[in-house]
């Protein structure tokens, strides 16, 4: 050890101030156990607070305000041409950020967790060195890896370049707002940022190498977000993939490969979103006995152990679906089996949420994976159509739809594409992972008129005893 550098030592050190992290420290902490907590940032949060989950969501109800005023013309309401302050929507993001990422360090204090900013690398299954920071080594019982993942790169475009070429980081920085914009993936950012930009005015043009968009989701809900990207986006290209990147000072020439008539267009802007890589690199892994995949996701079991008995992974870097609510679910996993609890990892429902307009929502079984396995079910779907709520919202181009266990009749997934689906799909992990059969939700009184209770006759349909759809004869 050099001289002067300063040890510590730790119960739990937890690397990475993300919501995985931060869920683990607060956890650890709570069932008495000593925690340090390090991270780049020096407060908690991660990306999913400063450049992803939040900021990007605070702009996507801003979008929302905008569609909402649009539609009310269609009520007899007509509202005047919006007007754009970039500086007041960019200050309003950042106080959102303010808030939440001050409360985290008031609860990160009242718990006892210490907070440390720098970057840790492991020397040793029991030791990292900080750099960047007073404290030069920590020396721990236990640790908990958190770092994220980054932004996957597209071959040949340079994000720090001149600008022009961003990552999901720079698109949601809203340093203008590009006439022309490309949006290079159709995943959850694609669309989600794409919709932020063409609601604020750019021209967008979104391009995907598959045959589809949100490959997660099942594709008839994916159906009525398209038809919406249709109007609202300038246009949507399938099977279509980005061949080369020329950024110059005032504009970006993108050549395409693919189902595009024209294979050369130029652009003001580009954002790629073609999804992200753990951060397992470079961060002394080597030195310890934790083994990584092929694809660099630490390898982890059910309670969130690596292959080196001292340390946990828990959120994007250990793999599965990159979600902030998985990782903090898996942050408290870890923090309780550290802590001698009998805590695991096993859920039956994740859910996942695309905040456009109309929003995704699912969970558990999805119609196309139960095809893919060859199981057999029964999906049974309620059109917002019949449902008053969504007419006198005016957004009746929505569906709820329950995928089903076609002899016990227990509830295996949900999706849900309309207003709110977000929210609403609460109510679908609830049946999911308490083994809800159909008959449960259909006798459960939801309120009438609402969104919510689509999901009641989504279960009364599969049961033929829907009232606002015409019932079809149950196979037994």
């Amino acid at each position: 050890m050099v001289m002067g550098e300063f040890t510590q030592e730790t119960g739990v050190l937890v690397v990475g101030g993300g919501p995985g992290g931060y869920a683990a420290a607060f956890r650890a902490a709570d069932l008495g156990l000593d925690v340090t907590m390090v991270d780049m940032e020096g407060r908690p949060g991660g990306v999913c607070l400063y450049r992803g989950c939040i900021p990007s969501k605070t702009l996507l109800y801003a979008s929302e305000l905008l569609h909402d005023a649009a539609r009310a013309g269609e009520m007899g309401i007509t509202f005047g041409e919006p007007h754009i302050d970039l500086d007041k929507l960019r200050g309003w993001k950042d106080q959102v950020i303010e808030r939440l990422a001050n409360g985290l360090v008031e609860l990160s204090n009242r718990r006892g967790v210490q907070l440390l900013r720098g970057r840790a690398v492991f020397e040793s299954s029991d030791r990292v060195r900080v750099s960047d920071s007073d404290i030069s080594h920590i020396k721990f019982r236990h640790a908990i890896i958190a770092t994220g993942s980054s932004i996957r790169p597209l071959p040949g475009a340079d994000f720090g370049k001149g600008g022009r070429i961003m990552g999901s980081t720079g698109a949601l920085r809203l340093s203008d707002i590009p006439p022309r914009l490309l949006v290079v993936g159709g995943g959850y950012v694609g669309v989600e940022l794409g919709s932020v930009y063409a609601s604020l005015g750019s021209r967008v043009t979104l391009v995907e190498s598959s045959d589809r968009l949100l490959a997660g989701a099942d594709r008839d809900l994916v159906q009525v977000l398209a038809a919406r990207l249709g109007t609202l986006f300038e246009a949507v290209h399938l099977e279509t993939r980005v061949k080369d990147l020329r950024e110059f000072e005032d504009r970006v020439e993108a050549t395409f490969d693919g189902s595009i008539a024209n294979p050369r267009q130029t652009f003001d802007r580009v954002l790629v979103a073609i999804g992200r890589i753990p951060n397992s690199r470079n961060i002394g892994l080597e030195n310890t006995g934790v083994e990584i995949d092929e694809r660099g996701f630490i390898k982890v079991d059910g309670r969130r152990r690596t292959s080196d008995e001292r340390i946990f992974a828990v959120g994007d870097v250990a793999g599965g679906v990159m979600l902030a609510h998985k990782a903090m679910h898996e942050g408290k996993v870890a923090a309780e089996v550290i802590a001698g609890l009998h805590s695991a990892f096993d859920f039956q429902a994740i859910p996942a949420v695309v905040y456009t307009d109309p929003q995704i929502a699912w969970c558990g079984l999805t119609e196309d994976e139960a095809g893919s396995r060859n199981r057999p079910v029964k999906t049974s779907r309620f059109p917002w159509s019949a449902s008053g709520r969504a007419l006198t919202m005016g957004v009746q181009k929505g569906l709820t739809k329950m995928i089903l266990d076609p002899e016990t009749e227990r509830v295996l997934g949900v999706g849900i594409v309309g207003r709110e689906a977000g929210e609403m799909i609460a109510e679908g992990v609830l049946a999911v992972e308490m083994g809800a059969v159909a008959e449960d939700l259909a006798l459960s009184m939801l309120p009438h008129p609402t969104l919510s209770e689509s999901e009641e006759e989504a279960a009364e349909a599969f049961l033929g005893s829907s009232t606002h759809i015409l019932p079809r004869k149950k196979e037994r």
